[in-house]
């Protein structure tokens, strides 16, 4: 018995002395590439590029990883996808890496709203940070391997188009994570988790009416309106809102509407967007949505074609990770403003409307607690295939909401700068504790199994089309 208590304490020191000094290898690694990625993410920012048009953001992180001593392999049918390898063996860890910009939010590095060099798009969703601090994290993870001659493979997605673009499904649906062990990720937000959170699964559609042209005034008996086709769906389809399930979500915008008052339009486009946490209720849910566009061109006289853009399931939690994860956010702790970073914070604050935080929550690890998010992403597929653990990391002034340009100036500043170095931290962390101790992975895979169920038979919500490259013209 004494024995085997002496082995156990010698076991025990073991793991704790290589878990230290993984740690500070980590930090070195770290360090040593702050200023490299950090100008990384800020080029990208700059750059602002929209969905499967991240050509020269995709190139910069090729590069990057290709110096470093990663093998580097494009995707011909994803001009702007790639994937990253080093290592050989198990586990083999993927990290998770976006870097498509959002229309419409442009906006500089100020606190205060303008336009930017009249670019129409803007990073506020935090890509770049996500895409630059991800290959940092990487690039770190390849490096420990290496120092301490460990056995593994750490491999970087780069994953176009999570906009509305579903980069990640089709990397799913051509197997490309068939062989991968765990999958690691994150995403700027205005707080500090890594709570194992699901989302809404997610299909759009682009609906587009065709009619017949006409003088609005001298001759509108001789025209059929498009637009009439448009707005009929809309007010059908915002009818059935009362008769959906209260968890979903059904939004649209007109990208095309007719461009004079007295022409009446012959083409018009509404695209939307259907939500809720089941994909199979999606579908339902998206199915009513395409009656109602037959319905509208049957009572307007004109014709319908729609095109499926995108769909996305929802996240699938695993505790296993998350709490793992959960455990190297407490360790590294929260972020801390300087003086100039929290003049520029307050000044933010005081544009935002019923903000959900306040300036310091930036400094705190929210309590880990599973909760329902209704934002969606391609993650969801990734992660109900493979074991997957993601964190949420303040890189926006606290009460930032997504989407906003407020989140692009903040991303612009070294306050997303510190969550992207957070995170790379908190993702290699991770990763090294998986590489020390393997058993994990069979812990997560046996986690995933049994809540995915027995009968679960994956099916992408985008169905066989190809990646629609020309979805952001």
């Amino acid at each position: 018995m004494k024995l085997k208590l002496k082995w156990i304490l010698l076991s025990l020191v073991t793991v704790c002395s290589q878990l230290s000094f993984g740690t500070e290898s980590i930090d070195k690694f770290i360090n040593s590439h702050q200023e490299e990625y950090q100008q990384l993410a800020l080029k990208i920012w700059e750059l602002a590029e929209v969905g499967y048009q991240e050509h020269k953001s995709s190139a910069l992180l090729q590069e990057s990883l290709s110096t470093k001593g990663f093998k580097v392999e494009t995707l011909p049918y994803m001009p702007t996808g790639f994937i990253a390898e080093y290592g050989e063996g198990s586990p083999v860890i993927a990290i998770l890496g976006e870097f498509d910009a959002l229309p419409g939010v442009s906006q500089s590095a100020s606190p205060f709203k303008e336009k930017y060099k009249n670019n129409a798009a803007g990073h506020a969703c935090g890509h770049h940070l996500f895409g630059a601090g991800a290959a940092w994290s990487a690039v770190t993870v390849k490096e420990w391997l290496s120092k301490n001659n460990k056995k593994g493979t750490i491999r970087f997605y780069g994953t176009p188009a999570e906009e509305g673009g579903s980069g990640k499904v089709y990397m799913v649906r051509e197997g490309l994570f068939d062989d991968v062990d765990v999958v690691l990720h994150w995403h700027p937000g205005s707080v500090n988790h890594t709570s194992p959170r699901t989302s809404n699964a997610n299909k759009s559609a682009k609906f587009t009416f065709k009619g017949l042209s006409a003088h609005a005034a001298s001759a509108p008996h001789r025209g059929r309106s498009a637009l009439d086709g448009v707005e009929s769906m809309n007010f059908m389809v915002n009818m059935m809102r009362e008769h959906i399930p209260q968890e979903s979500r059904i939004h649209y915008v007109i990208t095309k509407g007719g461009l004079a008052p007295n022409v009446i339009p012959d083409e018009a486009e509404v695209w939307y967007y259907v939500r809720h946490p089941k994909e199979k209720v999606v579908e339902e849910l998206f199915q009513r949505t395409v009656k109602a566009a037959k319905g509208a061109a049957e009572g307007t006289e004109t014709t319908l074609s729609y095109e499926v853009i995108h769909g996305n399931y929802s996240l699938m939690p695993n505790d296993t990770l998350q709490t793992l994860m959960y455990k190297q956010l407490i360790k590294r702790g929260g972020i801390v403003y300087d003086k100039e970073e929290k003049e520029f914070a307050e000044e933010i604050y005081k544009t935002l409307l019923n903000p959900s935080g306040s300036i310091g929550d930036q400094e705190k690890i929210l309590p880990y607690q599973a909760f329902h998010g209704y934002g969606s992403t391609d993650v969801g597929d990734v992660s109900w295939l493979v074991p997957t653990a993601g964190a949420r990391i303040a890189s926006w002034v606290p009460g930032t909401p997504g989407h906003s340009w407020q989140a692009v100036a903040s991303g612009g500043t070294t306050i997303g700068l510190k969550g992207e170095k957070l995170a790379a931290q908190v993702l290699s962390d991770t990763a090294i504790e998986i590489y020390l101790d393997p058993s994990i992975v069979e812990e997560a895979e046996k986690e995933l199994s049994r809540r995915v169920g027995k009968d679960f038979d994956y099916f992408p919500l985008l169905g066989d089309r190809d990646p629609p490259l020309d979805y952001r013209n």
